[in-house]
């Protein structure tokens, strides 16, 4: 229970994360992580909504891949709710699903701009996504249904991020659920980094350039202690002083 307890409170934090970051505005987006084969706890709406950056443990629920389960009256899971289970459906391997809508993901993915690792030491997690291929989805619809999240599932692959053209992103993490979380957001955010940097490069009329594969190659695997860990306790204490100043837990 206490590790259950702890993972509602990561969720929640993440929810602030992404508010804080910019990478949603107002009460869309949300978070999900894996309780089970098919279970999971997920961001979702009750009476009091106030958007993301209030998001508190209580919109935390579980609820199994259709979106079933013993949640509070009034509380319901998001309409996109599919997103998440498809993925966890799809990809046993995964723990921990974002959702986020950062708005120069949406104007680079718009504007059909290409995926380039633009940069290496300045953001180098984001340099190895976009060298290894940032896959897109090429429909901007709201993914209610479940043929619409295979689509889009099919579209990710075994990647860990894929850009829904002119709608946001989905991010996934593995392994322990928490750390997971934690994962996921950091993703999010080096493909927002990204967006921006293309956004500025082709804003100046400069062709967009890749670094060369001999740059990449001296990019050093920092490791989850430094990209995933070190960066999460900076982004839940920035979400901690930046936010609403209101408790997770009421």
């Amino acid at each position: 229970m206490e590790s259950y307890e702890a993972l509602r409170e990561r969720v929640a934090v993440a929810c602030r994360v992404l508010a804080v970051t910019g990478l949603v505005e107002h009460i869309l987006g949300h978070v999900s992580a894996r309780t089970g084969e098919r279970t999971l706890l997920v961001r979702g709406r009750g009476p009091g909504e106030r958007g993301l950056a209030f998001t508190v443990v209580d919109d935390v629920q579980e609820v199994d891949l259709d979106g079933k389960g013993e949640t509070p009256p009034e509380w319901s899971a998001p309409s996109e709710l599919p997103i998440h289970a498809e993925v966890l459906r799809a990809r046993p391997e995964v723990t921990a699903v974002v959702h986020a809508h950062p708005p120069a993901v949406v104007a680079a993915s718009a504007a059909g701009l290409p995926w380039l690792p633009l940069v290496g030491s300045y953001d180098i997690p984001a340099a190895r996504l976009a060298h290894d291929g940032i896959p897109v989805w090429p429909r901007s619809a709201l993914i209610r249904r479940r043929d619409l999240a295979e689509q889009m599932v099919a579209s990710l692959g075994d990647r860990p991020v894929v850009v829904l053209r002119g709608h946001g992103l989905v991010a996934v993490g593995t392994g322990d659920p928490r750390q997971a979380v934690a994962e996921a957001v950091t993703r999010a955010l080096a493909v927002d980094a990204l967006a921006r940097t293309t956004l500025a490069v082709a804003a100046t009329g400069a062709p967009l350039r890749p670094i060369p594969d001999d740059d990449i190659a001296e990019l050093p695997d920092l490791g989850p202690a430094f990209n995933v860990s070190a960066m999460w306790r900076h982004l839940a204490a920035r979400a901690e002083h930046e936010g609403p100043g209101t408790p997770v837990r009421p």
